[in-house]
């Protein structure tokens, strides 16, 4: 998949709820087909986006990778805590600022965000990616991601500990070329360790029931009738194969694609993940009228 003729990546703010600043990457190429936001998981920033981001640009489409509160260049939360419905909010808002609805594409904590915010308040999106996400998770798989985040309180002594870690935490993972990527998702504090590039108060969101409450996500579920695509891992430890089966039931409008990749599926295998998700633009938008069948 060739990136040749992508528009210019600028950086942008939207203003989320509690007058929180967030970051955005957009990337505006001329005559767009349509607008799709990009949503990271807990623990990452909007630079996990940066190849699928970059190579829909390139495919005609505006797009936006937006680093959620307490992540990457993103305000911390005044209070300390996480919410779901704050993040919902904040998702609310930054559509809001939008000139249309967005094709959302978002993995994990993100996909669940969007799931509630459109099945909570339909319209909100144009079209729905959830990647690797469904209400149901592994427990297994989600006490693993804990541990991860949390494996690291005091930060790293190099870069080379950094890459360490995630190789631990991803074996499967195919490395990079150096150690300067890793610098988007880490910040060099006064001590001269390296820490995540996220509120350490974030570890909040997944201690509180409220925010992973399966309940809630499958009532959310029942009410979404955008066009939306399950990708699954086929390596997930977080979504099991009846998980997606479960969802799929919920949403009527929704179908699934597997990809050869575990929990991180845009960073384990972009090429496929990023065909599947041109695919399915390509099959959901109306090119006459640049909307979406509802």
């Amino acid at each position: 998949m060739t990136e040749t003729g992508c528009a210019p990546r600028e950086q942008v703010m939207f203003e989320g709820v509690h007058g929180i600043g967030l970051a955005a990457d957009r990337w505006e190429p001329d005559d767009p087909q349509g607008t799709v936001l990009l949503l990271h998981g807990g623990g990452q920033t909007r630079h996990s986006w940066a190849r699928t981001a970059r190579r829909l640009a390139a495919r005609g489409w505006r797009t936006i990778a937006l680093d959620a509160r307490g992540h990457g260049d993103s305000g911390w939360s005044p209070t300390g805590l996480y919410t779901l419905d704050d993040m919902v909010g904040d998702l609310s808002r930054t559509v809001e600022a939008l000139d249309e609805p967005p094709v959302v594409i978002a993995a994990s904590m993100g996909g669940r965000t969007a799931l509630v915010a459109e099945g909570e308040c339909p319209g909100t999106v144009a079209g729905l990616v959830l990647v690797d996400i469904a209400p149901r998770l592994d427990p297994a798989g989600q006490a693993r991601v804990r541990a991860f985040m949390r494996g690291a309180p005091d930060g790293f002594a190099s870069l080379e500990e950094v890459a360490e870690a995630v190789r631990s935490y991803n074996p499967r993972r195919r490395p990079t070329s150096g150690l300067d990527g890793l610098k988007k998702n880490v910040r060099l504090r006064e001590d001269g360790r390296w820490y995540w590039h996220w509120d350490p108060d974030f570890l909040s969101f997944t201690a509180d029931p409220a925010n992973t409450s399966a309940e809630r996500m499958i009532r959310a579920a029942r009410r979404i009738t955008a066009p939306t695509l399950l990708v699954r891992g086929r390596r997930s430890d977080m979504v099991t194969a009846e998980a997606a089966a479960e969802l799929l039931g919920l949403i009527p409008a929704a179908r699934l694609v597997e990809v050869p990749a575990g929990h991180m599926v845009a960073g384990d295998d972009n090429d496929v993940f990023t065909r599947e998700v041109h695919e399915f633009l390509n099959l959901t938008v109306d090119r006459r009228s640049d909307r979406f069948p509802r």
